[in-house]
């Protein structure tokens, strides 16, 4: 059940200031439902802050109840919160209220005097951003996403972590929630608010990002029309999986947005708008010791696209590609009928809806 992320490469100039040709986003979208165990499909393109594709299949609810999604419908995006909670670290680093070198057991001296993570004298803001500090994942079955008997405080998020051994050494990269739960607990603390707060005041009002929210009550589903997801109960029954408790994912995966918002904040962390280069690298870089992606992206080059930024959870998968220079950004989201196996596959097929809507000859 992790909240699954693409860590995106870095950014190169543009190649070319021509408008990139933009296939049939509705037939993408159609394919993607036909793949199989995918309930709906949502997906718009945006180039320059504009929309130029939208595309929608499938329906809201199983077995083709429910009517359309609409493109603009509001869904879970997952791990790409990971993103906006990391860039709201880094904009208090270049206030001067943060560095990346202080330890965690300086900045959240309670974490280390109850010894919720192990050699907090050690973990560095730095490595919380890039998942290098070695700290375990909460996600365990005492720690259920699908679970909405429980509202989960941070602090019971990192006594879960606690409990499990350090999978690699500190300085290792291990894809871990745990780092970005911890991460959010320091927005709260500098800031003095919530984090659904403190995002809605640092970006999602800034960047008009007006259908965007950090949900904080368990179990919670989505305003507005929508798309539902499904997974397998204990039976293998599926059940509807909308009402997910989102206590589980706060800064780590819990942000709500849409295909025009989640494109607005790429665009504008991709162009240097709401970080300086040397900060924002630590989110566009891959993290130490993994190697570089291939350049350009699944078209080759052409255009040259960074790697997807992703997340998933039982009975969603989503995911934004934006061109290296920012200009163009293709937003889509699935809702799935999927067990934990099968969903690994959902990123696969989203990244070859995009080679079919940018790079048919593919």
């Amino acid at each position: 059940m992790a909240l699954a992320l693409s860590m995106a490469s870095p950014a190169t100039a543009s190649a070319s200031a021509d408008p990139v040709k933009v296939g049939d986003v509705q037939k993408a979208m159609e394919g993607l439902v036909k793949t199989g165990h995918v309930v709906g499909a949502i997906g718009e393109v945006y180039m320059d802050g504009k929309r130029v594709g939208k595309g929608s299949a499938g329906s809201r609810l199983l077995h083709g109840k429910g009517g359309a999604i609409p493109s603009n419908a509001r869904y879970r995006i997952g791990s790409q919160t990971k993103n906006m909670t990391a860039t709201v670290v880094l904009q208090l680093v270049k206030e001067g209220e943060l560095s990346l070198d202080d330890k965690l057991s300086a900045v959240l001296p309670k974490v280390a005097e109850k010894n919720l993570v192990e050699r907090a004298d050690e973990i560095t803001v730095r490595h919380l951003i890039q998942l290098t500090s070695g700290i375990p994942d909460y996600l365990s079955p005492d720690v259920d996403p699908l679970d909405p008997t429980r509202n989960y405080r941070p602090a019971d998020l990192l006594a879960a972590s606690r409990e499990k051994p350090r999978p690699v050494e500190i300085g290792t990269f291990n894809y871990s929630n745990t780092n970005y739960i911890l991460l959010g607990m320091i927005i709260e603390k500098l800031s003095g608010r919530s984090l659904a707060a403190e995002l809605n005041r640092r970006l999602f009002t800034p960047l008009r990002m007006s259908d965007t929210y950090l949900p904080a009550k368990a179990p919670e589903g989505i305003k507005g029309p929508h798309g539902h997801g499904y997974a397998p109960d204990e039976t293998g029954t599926l059940r509807d999986v909308d009402k997910i408790n989102v206590t589980t994912m706060l800064g780590a995966g819990g942000v709500v947005s849409t295909a025009r918002d989640v494109s607005a904040f790429q665009r504008a962390l991709r162009q240097g708008r709401l970080l300086p280069e040397s900060l924002s690298k630590l989110l566009t870089d891959p993290p130490p010791g993994l190697p570089p992606l291939p350049p350009g992206g699944p078209c080759a080059g052409n255009p040259e696209f960074a790697p997807a930024s992703g997340g998933s959870a039982p009975g969603f998968s989503a995911a934004t590609v934006t061109s290296s220079d920012g200009r163009v950004q293709f937003a889509v989201s699935v809702t799935v009928a999927m067990d934990d196996a099968e969903r690994v596959t959902a990123p696969r097929r989203i990244t070859d809806a995009l080679k079919s809507v940018f790079c048919p000859a593919t």
